[in-house]
């Protein structure tokens, strides 16, 4: 009985913290299904299943211990239930009030509430344990339905901005939706639709499922096509929400792509690349602005190129001291750099030319003949071709001469050094080429906001890129844009949940280091990298079955 108790225990505890910093009674305000369901409903019954669904191994259908999991994980949030109706601690922890009490009793008096929380997580248990006995099928179309339910009734308000309300589609919506969630009709039908998409969308995967590698590469041409097609309907469709979004995944994207030149395949951590970033901005600003600061008028696109110009130089500049660092030491080195440029504008030395704290206001938009791409919308689609050719550039450049040489680099610089690489041109390279593509950044984010500031440039933002080039896969492309879409996208999509949106941040940084450590889509490399071990083992263990030879 040690693992459903302890697993219970631990769900137990996570339910019993969000539900003390205030997380719970945040989610009761929320409608998934108007009278009939709350978010916090819906999450403390998915954390009963998960409990039953941890009690015992994958391969084990175990109801009982499921019950017994899910008690214990409903036992700390009656202790918690107690605390608040007997100890009234509310002028230490503000967030344990009578309305969280209610939640967790299900609105019925003391005692018979707890009976039927405790009662409550046993039957959760018993079905997140007893879920495994169901066919995969059967199993799938289940979730796939109450994860459509979820997705619909979390985002209404953004989904329901996009949708018109006259028509066809206007007819659907009140099906679906009052303005607080969605009707129980609707719901059922988002249920029974998905429930029926997922199974036949799988059995047709199922069938069409590439034999060669000629086949391969064209499903995944076709993917990518489907993908850019949605991305360049999305925001015209969406608003300029869903635009200002987009534009800033966009912009990560650029200066992921660019750390990923230096980190993912040349192995050189840098912590100050906000720098380039900056240099991009202020470079822009100072070229374009209608204020006393800019040194010319020019065109965005006379000056786009030259920002980009000015980046690489100071990237190799940047580069030029740290050249025979490695490791850690490197990355406190570049963070070191980065915090210099940043203090460097800041200062009264730099005021006259920089605005200092003030920044440089009234930057023009950029024109297009005689249109002025003004909207967020406009100017998502300057920042997707710009990303597309950085794509584009960026997977050249792996697959180039100089490409291999940074992997080279990246795994060992002595064995690199001897194969006849030029480690000095090589780093150079690296951080000028990384630093184009913040340079590109900052100078769409220059235009967007039509002003720079200091504080806009944070080490933060380093951190951040280097985030999601981490999540999305070391040294991928492919992972830099899931990267950016789970770590800024999905954030910005949150924010309406306040500060505990950084909380969900958080829990899923450490969940995704423990489910994929590799990343969401990692390049080869570094599968088989860090799966060399595993492979070693089952290697190991498969030559232990064999029978020793006689001699």
């Amino acid at each position: 009985m040690k693992r459903p108790i302890t697993r219970g225990l631990m769900v137990g505890a996570g339910a019993v913290h969000i539900s003390a910093v205030g997380v719970l009674a945040m989610f009761h305000q929320r409608w998934v299904v108007v009278d009939t369901l709350s978010l916090a409903q819906i999450t403390l019954v998915l954390l009963g299943i998960a409990a039953g669904a941890l009690a015992s191994p994958a391969h084990e259908v175990h109801p009982l211990k499921g019950g017994i999991a899910g008690l214990f994980a409903a036992i700390p949030l009656a202790l918690l239930a107690a605390v608040i109706q007997f100890l009234a601690p509310r002028p230490i922890f503000i967030a344990l009030t009578p309305g969280l009490l209610k939640i967790l009793t299900f609105g019925l008096p003391f005692w018979s509430g707890i009976l039927a929380l405790l009662g409550a997580g046993i039957v959760c248990g018993v079905i997140g344990n007893s879920l495994r006995a169901i066919p995969r099928l059967p199993r799938s179309a289940v979730i796939a339905g109450i994860v459509a339910v979820m997705i619909l009734g979390v985002f209404q308000e953004l989904i329901q901005q996009m949708l018109p309300y006259t028509g066809p589609i206007g007819a659907a919506r009140q099906f679906v939706y009052v303005w607080e969630g969605l009707t129980p009709a609707g719901a059922l039908a988002i249920f029974i639709i998905a429930a029926v998409a997922w199974p036949m969308w799988s059995l047709i995967k199922g069938r069409s499922l590439p034999r060669t590698d000629d086949q391969l590469r064209r499903q995944r041409m076709t993917r990518a096509g489907i993908a850019l097609l949605v991305l360049a309907i999305l925001p015209a469709l969406a608003g300029n929400y869903i635009g200002q979004v987009l534009m800033l995944v966009g912009l990560y994207i650029l200066m992921g792509m660019g750390l990923n030149l230096e980190v993912g395949l040349a192995g050189l951590l840098d912590l100050g690349f906000v720098a380039f970033f900056a240099v991009g901005a202020y470079s822009t600003a100072l070229f374009t602005a209608d204020s006393p600061h800019a040194l010319l008028h020019l065109s965005y696109w006379l000056a786009m190129p030259i920002s980009v110009l000015l980046a690489v130089l100071v990237g190799v500049i940047f580069g030029l001291p740290v050249l025979g660092v490695r490791g850690d030491y490197l990355a406190v080195a570049t963070m070191g750099l980065g915090e210099i440029v940043r203090v460097l504008v800041l200062s009264d030395f730099a005021a006259p030319l920089l605005g200092g704290a003030q920044g440089i206001l009234q930057i023009p938009k950029p024109h297009l003949g005689s249109v002025v791409l003004g909207s967020p919308v406009q100017l998502f689609y300057l920042t997707l071709i710009a990303s597309a050719v950085a794509a584009f550039i960026a997977w050249r450049l792996e697959n180039s001469r100089l490409g291999r040489a940074w992997m080279a680099l990246r795994d060992d610089e002595d064995v690199a050094q001897a194969l006849g690489i030029n480690l000095v041109r090589s780093k150079l390279a690296a951080y000028g080429l990384g630093a184009a593509f913040a340079g590109l950044a900052g100078s769409i984010f220059a235009v967007m906001l039509t002003s720079v500031y200091p504080s806009s440039f944070q080490l933060l933002i380093s951190i951040n890129v280097l985030a999601l080039i981490i999540v999305g896969g070391m040294g991928s492309l492919p992972g830099v844009v899931l990267g950016s879409i789970a770590l800024i996208g999905l954030p910005e999509l949150l924010r309406e949940f306040g500060e505990y949106r950084y909380l969900f941040y958080g829990a899923a940084l450490i969940v995704m280091m423990q489910w994929r450590p590799e990343g969401l889509w990692p390049s080869e490399v570094r599968r088989r990298e860090l799966h060399e071990a595993d492979e070693a083992e089952i290697v190991d263990e498969g030559a232990d079955l064999i029978p020793a030879q006689p001699q």
